[in-house]
C-alpha cells in the first residue's frame, strides 16, 4: 500500500500516514523526536496531542517511539499508537527489515556517480560528532551506505542513500569524508549553515511490513518547502 496523503493539524503537525497502529509523520527541521537535555517539547508530545484531540481520548496516550532522525534532518519518523505494534516494529528494524531512503543535497558530486561507502566511525559524545576511519580502530563501529547521484542542480546534486547500518550521524559524516558534506551541514564541513539552520537531508521513503495486518506499507514523505527542494521535485 502507497500512502502519500498529507493531513494537515493545528500543531503544523504533517500525518502523512495513519491506523490503528501506527502513525508516519513528515517532521521539519528543528523538531527534536524525543525530549532530551534541552527541555524543547518533542516531536512525540506533538503526535500524542494530536492523537488525544482527534480521538477525544481521556488520560495518557500511549506513544513508542520507533527510531529518530537527527534535529536539523527532515522527512519520516515512524511511531507505534499501541503497545502489541511496539516490540513488532522494534525487532523490524533491529534485524534491518525496513527500508530507509534518504535524499541529501551536496555542492559536490562524490567521483563516482554511484557506489558504496564503508568507514569506521567513532563517536565522541562530547561535540556530538563521529568521525570516520577507513580502518577499524579501538570502540568504532562498522558503517555501510549505498549512494547514487540522482541529479545535477544548478549549484548542488541530489544523492540517494539507503542504510545497511544506522550509526550516529552516518549519512552526514560519510558524505563528508568523501569531500560531499550535505548543505548546511557545518558541523561536517559544510561552509555555510541554511537560514532554518536545517541541513538539506530528508528521509524520504520508508516500506515495511505492517506490525499486525502484514500489509505492506510504501510511503513518502513531502519535500521540504525551499526552491532548492523544489528543484528535486521532478525525480
Amino acid at each position: 500500500m502507497s500512502k502519500d496523503k498529507i493531513i494537515s493539524h493545528k500543531n503544523n503537525l504533517q500525518v502523512i500516514y495513519e491506523d490503528n497502529h501506527i502513525i508516519i509523520v513528515n517532521k521539519r527541521a528543528g523538531d527534536i523526536v524525543q525530549g532530551d537535555k534541552t527541555g524543547d517539547k518533542p516531536l512525540s508530545d506533538v503526535v500524542k496531542e494530536y492523537i488525544k484531540d482527534k480521538y477525544n481520548k481521556p488520560g495518557n496516550v500511549y506513544l513508542g517511539v520507533v527510531h529518530r532522525l537527527d534535529r536539523p534532518t527532515t522527512g519520516i519518523v515512524l511511531f507505534s499508537k499501541t503497545s502489541k505494534a511496539l516490540p513488532r516494529l522494534n525487532k523490524l528494524f533491529a534485524e534491518k527489515k525496513a527500508n530507509k531512503t534518504y535524499w541529501a543535497i551536496v555542492k559536490h558530486a562524490p567521483e563516482q556517480p554511484q557506489g558504496t561507502l564503508i568507514n569506521w566511525l567513532k563517536k565522541n559524545p562530547q561535540k556530538n560528532k563521529s568521525t570516520a576511519y577507513s580502518k577499524e580502530i579501538k570502540d568504532s563501529k562498522k558503517a555501510i551506505l549505498h549512494y547514487k547521484t540522482l541529479k545535477a542542480l544548478d549549484h548542488y546534486f541530489l544523492l540517494e542513500i539507503e542504510l545497511e547500518t544506522g550509526r550516529h550521524h552516518q549519512i552526514r559524516c560519510q558524505l563528508a569524508q568523501i569531500g560531499s558534506p550535505i548543505k548546511g551541514d557545518l558541523k561536517y564541513g559544510f561552509e555555510r549553515s541554511n537560514k532554518d539552520a536545517s541541513i538539506s537531508l530528508h528521509a524520504r521513503h520508508l516500506q515495511f511490513t505492517h506490525p499486525v495486518s502484514k500489509e505492506i506499507i510504501n510511503v513518502t514523505a513531502p519535500l521540504p518547502e525551499d526552491p532548492i527542494w523544489k528543484a528535486c521535485e521532478t525525480h
